[in-house]
C-alpha cells in the first residue's frame, strides 16, 4: 500500500526521470553544429559515440556490485550529477578528443543513473494500485521534448552549443537536488539478493541464465530501434533534405514526442487490450513509422513517420525495465544484463550506421538497413518477452 512518504519518493523519482531525458535532449539535436565545430565527418560522429559506449558497457557489468554497496540512492543522486556535468565538456570541445572525454563520461555515469532510479520506480509502481513505470518513462520522454524543444529554438536563435549546455547542466543540477531528500533511503529486492539456493549447473541456475541472456537480447533490439531513431533524426534531415538546423531538430522532437504520448498513454492501453497484444501492436507500429522516415522522399513524410517510429517505440523500454528490475537475486542483476544488451547496441549501431551513412547511401537508407531487420528480430521475441516477464514477476 503507498504510503505519504511513497507519493513523495515518487514524485523525486519522478524528476530523476525527466532529468534523465533533458541531459540528452539537450545536446543530441545539436550534434550537427558539434560534428562541423569539431570538424569530422558523420562516420566519425558514429564512430566517437560506438567508443564511448564501451564505458557503458563496463558501467552495466558493475552497476549491481556498486548498487549492492552504495544503496540506489546515493547512485542516482552521485551519478546523476556527474552526467550533468558531462554536457559541458561536449559543449566546449573544439577537437575529437575533448569530444570523446565527454561522451565517454556521459555513457559511464547514465547506466548508474538509469538502473538506479529504475529499481526505486518499479518498487514504488509494485506499492500502488495503479501501476506507473510507463508513466515515469513517459516523463523521461517528456523530458526529451521539452530538452528537444528548446535545443531547437535555441539554435534558431544562434546561441553558440556551449553557452547553452553550461546553461541546461545549471538548471539540471538544482532540479536534481530539488529531489534529492525524498528518494527512498532504503532498498528492497525480490529474493533479497538470493538465487534461490540454485547449484551451478542445476535446472534453476541454467533457467535464470536463459532469462538473463533474454534480457541481453532484447535490450540490444530496443535501443537499436528508439536510439537510431533518436540519434540520426536530424542528420536524416540536414543530409538528405538539406534542412537547416533549427529546422533539423525538430525530427528529434517528432520522435520523442510520439514517444511521450505512447507512454502517458500505455498503461491503459495495455489494461484494455493485454500486453502481449501492446508488445506486437508497438513493434509493428514502430516499422510502419521507421519506414516512413527512412525511405520517403518526401520531409513532412519523414517527420510524420519519426512521430509515428516514437509511439511505436514508447511501451518496449518500460516494460523491458520493470521486468528486469523485479528479477530475483542480487540487486540490478537483470537491469545489469538488460543494460548491457543496450550498451552493446549504443557501442556497435552508431558505428554501423555512421559507416553506412557515410557511402553513397542516404542517412534514411543507412537507418533503414540497420534498423527494420531489428523490427522483425523484435516481432519475432515478442511472446518471448512476455514469457520472462511471467516468470520473473513471478518469482
Amino acid at each position: 500500500m503507498s504510503t505519504a512518504s511513497d507519493q513523495r519518493a515518487l514524485r523525486a523519482v519522478a524528476v530523476q526521470f525527466f532529468v534523465n531525458g533533458a541531459i540528452f535532449a539537450s545536446f543530441i539535436p545539436r550534434l550537427p553544429e558539434i560534428r562541423d565545430r569539431v570538424d569530422i565527418s558523420v562516420a566519425e560522429v558514429g564512430l566517437l559515440m560506438s567508443i564511448a559506449g564501451v564505458s557503458g558497457l563496463v558501467g552495466s557489468a558493475v552497476v549491481s556490485p556498486t548498487v549492492s554497496r552504495l544503496g540506489t540512492r546515493r547512485v542516482m543522486l552521485f551519478a546523476g550529477a556527474l552526467t550533468s556535468l558531462s554536457l559541458p565538456v561536449i559543449g566546449v570541445a573544439r577537437t575529437p578528443w575533448v569530444l570523446l572525454v565527454g561522451l565517454i563520461a556521459l555513457q559511464t555515469f547514465d547506466v548508474l543513473m538509469d538502473v538506479a532510479m529504475n529499481m526505486q520506480g518499479s518498487w514504488l509502481s509494485a506499492r500502488r494500485h495503479t501501476p506507473v513505470m510507463t508513466r515515469l518513462h513517459g516523463l523521461w520522454s517528456l523530458g526529451t521534448v521539452i530538452g528537444g524543444v528548446s535545443a531547437s529554438r535555441i539554435a534558431g536563435a544562434n546561441i553558440s552549443v556551449s553557452v547553452h549546455l553550461v546553461c541546461a547542466t545549471a538548471i539540471l543540477l538544482l532540479a536534481l537536488g530539488f529531489a534529492s531528500r525524498s528518494l527512498l533511503r532504503v532498498d528492497e529486492h525480490p529474493g533479497g539478493g538470493s538465487t534461490n539456493g540454485a547449484k551451478q549447473g542445476s535446472p534453476a541456475k541454467r533457467r535464470v541464465s536463459a532469462v538473463l541472456v533474454a534480457f541481453l537480447l532484447v535490450g540490444f533490439l530496443s535501443i537499436a530501434l528508439e536510439s537510431t531513431a533518436i540519434d540520426w533524426a536530424a542528420f536524416r534531415l540536414t543530409d538528405d533534405f538539406a534542412a537547416p538546423t533549427g529546422v533539423a531538430a525538430l525530427g528529434y522532437v517528432a520522435v520523442a514526442a510520439g514517444m511521450t504520448a505512447g507512454r502517458f498513454s500505455g498503461d491503459f492501453i495495455a489494461a484494455q487490450v493485454g500486453e502481449t497484444r501492446l508488445l506486437s501492436m508497438s513493434i509493428i507500429l514502430t516499422g510502419v513509422g521507421l519506414s516512413a522516415a527512412t525511405l520517403s522522399p518526401d520531409q513532412t513524410l519523414t517527420f510524420g513517420g519519426f512521430a509515428v517510429a516514437g509511439l511505436g517505440v514508447a511501451n518496449l523500454s518500460p516494460i523491458l525495465y520493470d521486468t528486469a528490475a523485479q528479477h530475483p537475486g542480487r540487486p540490478g542483476t537483470g537491469l545489469g544484463a538488460l543494460t548491457a544488451g543496450l550498451r552493446t547496441a549504443n557501442l556497435t549501431v552508431p558505428l554501423l550506421v555512421g559507416t553506412l551513412a557515410a557511402t553513397r547511401l542516404s542517412v534514411g537508407s543507412a537507418i533503414a538497413i540497420v534498423t527494420l531487420p531489428a523490427v522483425i528480430g523484435f516481432l519475432a521475441m515478442a511472446s518471448l518477452i512476455s514469457g520472462v516477464r511471467s516468470r520473473a514477476l513471478g518469482d
